[in-house]
């Protein structure tokens, strides 16, 4: 190991490793470079569900390839004679059905055909006489260019001669896909953008120097570009497609952990600098400080990713693919490239404040070690104050609800959602989205009439039939997404169940959301105590001492309650939020326990190697004055990268974004600085359990 530091700090080899890592960058953007995908965000269901044993069952149907726009038409005042006449044409004796309504408009677009000629249903129009709706059998596509490009036609169509009373909406399942599409349109250069903008801004604050802040922000913003390319490549490899909302939290990862440990080296490098004349030899020994809690903190975040693996849901499998390579790419480029282009540009790279040989480092006598000695007086009374607080706001976490309806899943309200709510007012709220129910040939009609009986369902209609099963449309009642809803699949599923000869399968959109919230579950139960686990064992491996890990687990941890207990006062108190995305808790308890746990890495890593010269009580102050800037500078960095997922207007990632960066700020501000060495004062030398003997880690 320590050839090869000093391969990657030396003063012509430091030339050579930039060159290789230039060579890697290239290889990455252009003979690896992924293919470009422009795919919405999907939950993957596994295939065993009953959702998908559904779907596969229907490919067998006429109209398995089907989905449709729903167009709504709504006027304040009940529909005239001429605008009925508008909306659904008069009736022709020749075809005994009406003719020259709005829905012909859209016969050069739809894929349903009657002997042999293009046909849309005309329009329905609700019992008030105030909403129309006109359904549109589309081929379903997944590529967002064809589903765009459709649903501006059909808008465009739409409004075309239009009654000036009236209001259109396009909603139902072509609908939401292009509004969801249209989330993530351009979204991972607006996630750029706002990350870089953020991170640029807080370097230069944090080293106050005009060109320093360029070297760590290249090599991240270099680290982040080859780490979409390759962790597309990954997912390719494994069978799995990133989508616009892998790909946003992958960069935001990168940039937030590779910025992470940049500041930690940085100003590793800026002590040694002071106490080494050769700036080659500054870095290497920068480089073997830094080096075992940046491989440790990128270890523990990166097999806490690796955890998703795991689990059932295809979406949880690619996400956490896909941000462990970048993770891995993050922690190289710091370990590698970083050092190597620090060291060659010289002392005068600090300018204005250029850290000279021989100078005095003032940190023991700064902010922080003040600090770390008025803590070391009342550990007891300050750590249950830290406590205490953490406890005061993990309360207000013992009422959240989750999981949201199709139509909350927006901050901003699109077209589809609107158009949605009129439709739940004027029709059956479950018209434009019906469950669908596969029994057996012969068994159809006995599973019409029990599932006619169960509450909650308004209409079942019998549909088509390959030989060997048949498809029964069922309209709830209940909004789509709703409790009510997913109330009534249950009751559906527990019904049909009873006819044992009709083996019947319940899908359609509720019972795939329903079959996605139960999956969650199930991750969360075999994901959360593995990323304990992994944790725990990591701080073992690194501290080597069982005492330590826990009490650091614990308050991190204790962190994650209190931050879901303040976010969930913002989101009911101040948003106006009605429940947490069904990704949420598992995505911020995997973010906050990996990255909050690794400043106390940080700091932690750095008291052990103070107290082999200084003791437990006064190697912690050390740590806490060498460390607390730089832990805090990183904290707050992170958690304004994270907040930068604010800018896209989908409610997970919003929610995400503000729960990791509330549990950052109290990782940085609170648990690391008050609560961790309080607990490693009142512990003395035990705090390093059962080890009797400090040695100083070894890192080369």
């Amino acid at each position: 190991m320590n050839a090869l530091i000093n391969f990657i700090t030396g003063k012509k080899t430091a030339w050579v490793t930039l060159l290789i890592g230039l060579i890697f960058a290239g290889l990455a953007f252009g003979p690896l470079r992924a293919a470009t995908t422009e795919t919405a965000p999907t939950n993957g269901l596994p295939e065993t569900s009953e959702t998908a044993l559904v779907n596969k069952a229907l490919e067998n149907l006429p109209g398995s390839d089907a989905t449709a726009a729903v167009l709504v038409y709504k006027s304040d005042a009940k529909f005239t004679e001429a605008e009925i006449l508008w909306l659904q044409g008069s009736f022709d004796p020749t075809t005994q059905m009406l003719a020259g309504g709005v829905n012909e408009k859209f016969l050069d677009i739809t894929n349903l055909e009657v002997m042999g000629e293009p046909f849309v249903p005309p329009a329905q129009i609700s019992e008030d006489g105030k909403v129309a709706v006109v359904t549109v059998p589309l081929e379903k596509s997944d590529e967002v260019e064809v589903v765009t490009e459709r649903v501006a036609e059909l808008r465009e169509l739409a409004a075309d001669g239009m009654p000036t009373t009236f209001e259109v909406y396009l909603t139902g399942p072509e609908g939401f896909q292009a509004d969801l599409n249209n989330v993530f349109a351009g979204a991972d250069f607006t996630l750029l953008l706002s990350t870089v903008i953020v991170v640029a801004v807080l370097l230069l604050i944090t080293y106050r120097s005009p060109v320093l802040w360029l070297v760590p922000l290249i090599v991240v913003g270099t680290a982040d570009g080859m780490a979409g390319q390759i962790g597309r490549q990954v997912a390719t490899f494994f069978g799995m497609v990133p989508d616009g909302s892998v790909t946003g939290i992958l960069s935001v990862l990168v940039f937030g952990a590779g910025t992470n440990y940049a500041l930690l080296l940085i100003a590793r490098y800026r002590e040694e600098l002071l106490l080494e004349e050769n700036r080659h030899v500054a870095m290497a020994k920068a480089l073997k400080g830094a080096g075992p809690a940046i491989i440790a903190s990128g270890s523990t975040v990166t097999l806490a990713l690796l955890t998703l693996t795991l689990a059932e849901l295809g979406g949880n499998r690619t996400l956490g693919l896909v941000c462990a390579s970048g993770i891995i790419i993050a922690m190289i480029s710091a370990l590698v490239v970083l050092p190597a282009a620090l060291v060659v540009f010289g002392r005068g790279l600090f300018w204005p404040f250029v850290p000279r040989f021989g100078g005095v480092n003032k940190s023991l006598n700064g902010l922080w070690g003040k600090l770390g000695r008025a803590v070391s007086k009342r550990p007891a009374i300050i750590s249950s104050v830290g406590v205490l607080i953490l406890a005061g706001l993990a309360i207000g976490a013992s009422g959240i609800q989750v999981g949201l309806s199709s139509t909350e899943q927006f901050r901003e309200k699109p077209e589809a959602v609107y158009g949605q709510e009129i439709l739940a007012d004027a029709f059956p709220a479950g018209a434009t989205t019906p469950t669908t129910v596969i029994v057996d040939k012969g068994t159809e009609a006995d599973a019409a009439a029990l599932a006619e009986s169960v509450p909650g369902v308004a209409e079942v209609t019998i549909g088509d039939t390959d030989g060997e099963i048949v498809a029964l449309s069922v309209v709830l009642d209940a909004t789509a997404g709703s409790d009510e809803a997913y109330q009534s699949i249950r009751d559906l599923r527990a019904e049909l169940a009873t006819l044992e000869s009709a083996n019947a399968l319940v899908g359609g959109l509720d019972a795939e959301t329903l079959d996605v919230k139960s999956t969650y579950e199930r991750d969360q139960l075999l994901v959360i105590p593995l990323i304990l686990i992994l944790v725990f064992l990591v701080l073992v491996l690194l501290l080597r001492s069982l005492l330590a890990p826990i009490m650091l687990l614990t308050t991190v941890v204790a962190s994650f309650f209190a931050s879901m207990g303040a976010s969930w006062l913002i989101f009911e108190q101040l948003l106006g939020l009605p429940a947490l995305d069904l990704s949420v808790f598992l995505y911020s308890f995997l973010f906050l326990v990996a990255l909050g746990v690794d400043y106390n890495i940080f700091l932690v890593s750095r008291a052990q190697e103070e107290a082999v010269k200084h003791g437990t009580r006064e190697g912690m102050v050390r740590a806490l004055s060498a460390t607390g800037g730089v832990i805090t500078s990183a904290g707050i960095l992170l958690a304004a990268v994270f907040a930068v997922l604010g800018v896209l207007p989908l409610i997970a990632l919003y929610q995400i974004g503000i729960i990791v960066c509330i549990g950052v700020l109290l990782d940085t501000l609170l648990v690391r600085t008050v609560v961790v060495p309080a607990l490693a004062f009142m512990t003395g030398d035990k705090f390093w359990w059962p080890r009797k003997k400090l040695t100083a880690p070894k890192f080369g």
